[in-house]
C-alpha cells in the first residue's frame, strides 16, 4: 500500500463512518408511524425542542417530514453550528435554532434551558413534544438547581473533563445539578406525551446519559454524584454551592432525580436512532468497496488514550491476511491532561501510536477522529500516523515523547501536516479509529 493512498482510504474510510450518522440518513430509515406514541393526526400540535450537535440536521428533517404539523419549538447547538453549512440535508426554516456553549455551557445554555422548559410546560395532554437529543446535550442545555451559579458549575464541569473521568461518571454529576437532565425534561412536559428521537455518542448507548438523558428516568443517586468527586480528588475543589447541593440531596430524598417508577414517564417513548456501530458499517462498507478485508474490532473502546494506543497497533501488527485488512475500532478514550499543550483524545491517541509503530518496516496507516469533527478545544477532528511518523518528527527537530508528556498532540501533528480536518459535522456518534495495512 504506498503511503499516500493509505491515507487517502483512511480518510475516506472515515467519512463514510461520519457519513452513516448524519440525521438525514438516519430519519430516513424508519417509517414516523412506528416512532410516535400515538397517530399524528390525533395531536393539536407537535412541538420540537432538541439540543446537541446533530440538533440542527435533525430538525431540518422533521420539518421536511412533518411541514404544517410543527407549532413552537428551539433547538440548541454549538456556537459557529447554527452558520455552518449542513453537509447533507435540509436546514430548519420554521424551528429556531440557538447556540450555546461546548464542552463548558454559558449563559446561552441557560437561556436555553429555560425556553425547553417553558415549552415543556406549556404542552398539554393533547399535545406531542418531539425532542431531538445528541451528544453534547449536557453542555448546551442546562440550568443549575440553587444555590449552584452558572460560575460554578463551569468551574466544575471544567475539573471533570480534566479529570480523566468517562462520560458516565460525568454525567452522574451532570445530573445531579441539573433543572433538564436526568429525566426533568419529561418531567416538566407531564402530561403530554414525549417522544426522543437520540444519536448516541456513549459507549454502550446507554439513554440514561447521552445527554444526561432528559426524557429517560435516572437510576444515579446524589450520593454516587459525591463518590465521582472524591474518586477523582475533587471534593474540596468544586465550589462549595456544589457540595451543598450534593449533599442536601443526599438527606432530602424529594430532591432526587425521578426514578424508573415515576408515573410521568408512562408516556414517554425514548427512541435510539444512531449509533457509533451504525457508523462502523458504514465505514466498513466504504472499505470492501476499496478493496480491503475488514473486521469491526469494537465499537466500545475506552480507557486512557495514550495506554490504548499501543493495543491497536500490536492488533493491527498481528495481521496474518496476504491482502490489503482494514481494522475498525469505535468508542471513546480519555485524557488526563498533565501538560499545558493543547489537543484532544484522538490527537494524543494518534501520538502515542506514532511512538508504538516506531521502527515497524509496514505499509499502515492508523487514524482516529471524532465523528464530530471537533476532537477536544482545538479545530481538528483528530490525527492520522504511519510508522515513519516519530522519524520524521525527529528529523525536524520534534521530540513526540516530550509533546505526548506535554499533551501537545495538536501542535506535533500540523508541524508534520498530518491533523484530520472535516468542519462541523452535524452528527456525533464518538470516536472512529481505521487502521490499515498491506
Amino acid at each position: 500500500m504506498p503511503y499516500q493512498d493509505g491515507v487517502a482510504d483512511a480518510q475516506a474510510i472515515f467519512r463514510a463512518a461520519v457519513r452513516g450518522a448524519q440525521a438525514d440518513v438516519l430519519l430516513t430509515q424508519t417509517p414516523w408511524t412506528t416512532w410516535t406514541p400515538q397517530r399524528l393526526d390525533r395531536y393539536r400540535r407537535i412541538v420540537v425542542v432538541g439540543m446537541g450537535k446533530a440538533a440542527m440536521a435533525m430538525a431540518g428533517m422533521v420539518e421536511q417530514q412533518l411541514t404544517e404539523r410543527i407549532g413552537e419549538g428551539l433547538v440548541v447547538v454549538p456556537h459557529g453550528y447554527a452558520q455552518a453549512p449542513l453537509p447533507h440535508g435540509p436546514a430548519p426554516q420554521r424551528i429556531p435554532v440557538m447556540e450555546a456553549g461546548h464542552p463548558v455551557p454559558d449563559k446561552h445554555s441557560v437561556q436555553a434551558a429555560r425556553r425547553i422548559l417553558e415549552l415543556a410546560a406549556g404542552c398539554t395532554e393533547d399535545d406531542l413534544l418531539l425532542v431531538l437529543i445528541s451528544g453534547g446535550g449536557s453542555a448546551l442545555c442546562t440550568d443549575f438547581e440553587p444555590p449552584v451559579t452558572l460560575a460554578d458549575a463551569q468551574h466544575t464541569f471544567r475539573l471533570l473533563l480534566e479529570s480523566g473521568a468517562d462520560i458516565y461518571q460525568m454525567n452522574t454529576v451532570r445530573k445531579h445539578l441539573s433543572r433538564i437532565g436526568g429525566g426533568r425534561l419529561a418531567q416538566a412536559a407531564a402530561p403530554a406525551d414525549v417522544l426522543a428521537l437520540v444519536i448516541s455518542d456513549v459507549v454502550g448507548d446507554d439513554l440514561s446519559v447521552i445527554a444526561s438523558g432528559p426524557t429517560v428516568p435516572d437510576p444515579t443517586t446524589f450520593a454516587e454524584a459525591i463518590a465521582v468527586l472524591r474518586r477523582f480528588g475533587l471534593w474540596h475543589r468544586v465550589p462549595a454551592s456544589v457540595r451543598t447541593r450534593l449533599e442536601a440531596g443526599v438527606t432530602d430524598p424529594s430532591l432526587e432525580t425521578p426514578k424508573p417508577a415515576d408515573p410521568r414517564f408512562a408516556r414517554v417513548v425514548t427512541r435510539l436512532i444512531g449509533t457509533n456501530r451504525r457508523a462502523l458499517e458504514a465505514a466498513a462498507d466504504e472499505a470492501r468497496q476499496r478493496g480491503y478485508s475488514v473486521r469491526i474490532v469494537t465499537d466500545r473502546l475506552t480507557g486512557e488514550a495514550r495506554e490504548v494506543a499501543p493495543q491497536l497497533v500490536a492488533a493491527l501488527r498481528d495481521v496474518r491476511e496476504n491482502r490489503p485488512v482494514c481494522l475498525l475500532w469505535g468508542g471513546e478514550t480519555t485524557v488526563t491532561v498533565r501538560g499545558r499543550g493543547r489537543g484532544g483524545r484522538n490527537q494524543e491517541l494518534a501520538l502515542a501510536a506514532a511512538l508504538a509503530m516506531e521502527g515497524w518496516e509496514a505499509s499502515a496507516v492508523l487514524l482516529s477522529g471524532g465523528t464530530d469533527g471537533r476532537d477536544g478545544p482545538t479545530d481538528a477532528a483528530g490525527a492520522w500516523t504511519t510508522p515513519d511518523t516519530a522519524s520524521r518528527a525527529r528529523s525536524c527537530g520534534l521530540d513526540p515523547q516530550a509533546y505526548l508528556e506535554d499533551n501537545n498532540a495538536y501542535a506535533f501533528f500540523e508541524a508534520l501536516e498530518q491533523l484530520l480536518f472535516t468542519g462541523p459535522t452535524h452528527t456525533n456518534v464518538m470516536d472512529v479509529q481505521v487502521g490499515l495495512r498491506r
